[in-house]
């Protein structure tokens, strides 16, 4: 089962290479982008299946065992999230495919698209099964050239000077990664997950306490959280509908998984849990206050989006079972709403010629389907019972509550006034685009809803429903994951069976 380990890596890598060789042949590049993405989701699941019934499973690339090599690594979490990125990033390349049929403007998809999308996505796989440092700081880089030419697609003033803020800010986190990593082996000797949770815990105090806030560092822009998250709301917005959708349901998400790993694997002693909570708080308040302040749709999504990113920094803070099964389960739902949304925004500009909630109304009437589209994520995002939003809140503010804190009570103030924010946010959208008298000519013909870009986002709300009907099942995955990475010895076992060196 092992040797399954690098295709969701090589497969994308293996179609990016050959999209761009057939780059005169849209039709072959397409089928090759499907395919691809479609046999890593499979790949995907066996692996999640294995990981579950079987434990971690561990593959040395080239045959060279660690710390010597480079290892891959497979456990529940990190099956788990190659799942739901890959099922997203197939709904959203579907999704940019309509597009590019419907449309052959600027914003339709240019021949380099799909092989730096399937590069895109190879990044993200790396990330998540990497079993070292150094090869998590290359997934990383991966996905960041990719996202470099992504974000700037079609050339447009507003998207190549909103784009190198994303630029400059990425490389600035990716140069305190690689300080970081640096120094780590500096103090180690190693960069293996697995080693380094041995080793480190021989270090100084204070030397850990400094390689941990480096990594946070670095993993927090990525991730976008408060303080850290000012660049987002001005790089996503203007980026093409299925780029922007990626980006916010899979590139932050990637710098949430980085933290859980390292601070769970690495650092498992709660040394910042106190930063981390107040760090989460304040994400979640200043994003959604953020989020109401804004006329415009994308970037109201944007500013939900940082917001919500504290759920997940909220129990990776509280270190319990409890906390990192919520903040397990919170992300993938929040990679598929979230993804879904700004697919949704797509849409309304298509139908309406724009996304400034000023210049909007009569949606629901005029494009009934797309008003279903938008209200069921919506509500799931704002956490209205039963959908998996709701879910999600309530696992980690009971979390929250039987920790028993302080600055846990805290968070789940926070916590509860954010998700009625939310819902206030997601009501004045529908008030305003969706249910008030229509902005449009209703004399103009009305706008044909690309097929496949409408289908692509069926499929991601109905993959959001299907997460509330399993929400019980994959609530137990997520306790398990989390019940593996608190005891970190299933980890451990898996890389080195004789123990660690």
């Amino acid at each position: 089962m092992n040797r399954l380990l690098p295709l969701p890596v090589v497969l994308p890598l293996l179609g990016a290479a050959l999209t761009l060789v057939l780059g005169r042949w849209p039709r072959l590049q397409r089928g090759i982008s499907v395919v691809g993405l479609a046999t890593t989701l499979a790949v995907a699941a066996v692996l999640l299946v294995e990981a579950y019934r079987h434990g971690p499973v561990v593959l040395a690339v080239g045959g060279w065992p660690p710390p010597v090599g480079i290892v891959l690594v497979a456990d529940q979490l990190a099956a788990l999230m190659l799942v739901v990125s890959s099922a997203v990033t197939l709904c959203v390349l579907l999704y940019s495919i309509g597009q590019g049929q419907a449309d052959a403007g600027e914003s339709a998809p240019v021949t380099i698209y799909h092989p730096t999308y399937l590069v895109l996505t190879a990044g993200v796989t790396n990330a998540f099964l990497a079993g070292d440092l150094f090869n998590l700081f290359v997934g990383f880089e991966i996905l960041l050239a990719a996202s470099f030419v992504l974000i700037t697609l079609g050339g447009t003033e507003v998207r190549i000077r909103t784009g190198s803020t994303y630029v400059v800010v990425s490389i600035l986190s990716s140069m305190v990664f690689l300080a970081a990593v640096g120094l780590v082996y500096a103090a180690t000797g190693t960069l293996n997950l697995a080693q380094l949770a041995e080793r480190l815990d021989a270090l100084p105090d204070d030397v850990r306490l400094a390689l941990q806030l480096m990594l946070l560092l670095a993993f927090g822009v990525k991730a976008a959280v408060f303080p850290l998250s000012a660049w987002l709301p001005d790089s996503y917005p203007t980026a093409p509908a299925p780029v922007t959708a990626v980006f916010a349901g899979l590139l932050t998400k990637v710098g949430v998984y980085a933290v859980i790993r390292t601070e769970t694997l690495l650092f498992p002693d709660g040394q910042v849990a106190p930063l981390l909570m107040v760090v989460a708080g304040l994400t979640m308040l200043v994003g959604i206050l953020g989020a109401v302040a804004q006329s415009d749709l994308k970037r109201l999504f944007s500013f939900t989006l940082v917001s919500h990113i504290g759920y997940m920094i909220f129990g990776v803070a509280l270190s319990t079972v409890a906390g990192l099964s919520g903040a397990i389960f919170y992300v993938v739902h929040h990679i598929t709403i979230q993804t879904t949304l700004f697919l949704v925004a797509g849409l309304v500009e298509i139908r309406a010629g724009s996304t400034d909630l000023r210049r909007l109304g009569g949606l629901a009437r005029l494009a009934p389907l797309l008003g279903v589209l938008f209200f069921v994520p919506a509500m799931n995002l704002a956490g209205v019972p039963p959908f998996s939003g709701f879910l999600g809140k309530l696992g980690l503010l009971q979390a929250g509550v039987a920790d028993g804190g302080a600055l846990p009570a805290a968070l789940v103030a926070a916590g509860t006034v954010t998700s009625l924010l939310t819902l206030y946010v997601a009501a004045r959208v529908w008030n305003i685009a969706f249910w008030r008298s229509p902005r449009l000519a209703t004399d103009e013909p009305a706008v044909r809803l690309p097929a496949l870009m409408v289908g692509a986002t069926v499929a991601l709300v109905a993959l959001g429903l299907a997460l509330t009907v399993a929400g019980g099942p994959l609530f137990d995955v997520t306790a398990d994951a989390a019940q593996d990475l608190r005891d970190r010895t299933p980890y451990l076992r898996a890389v080195f069976p004789a123990g660690t060196p």
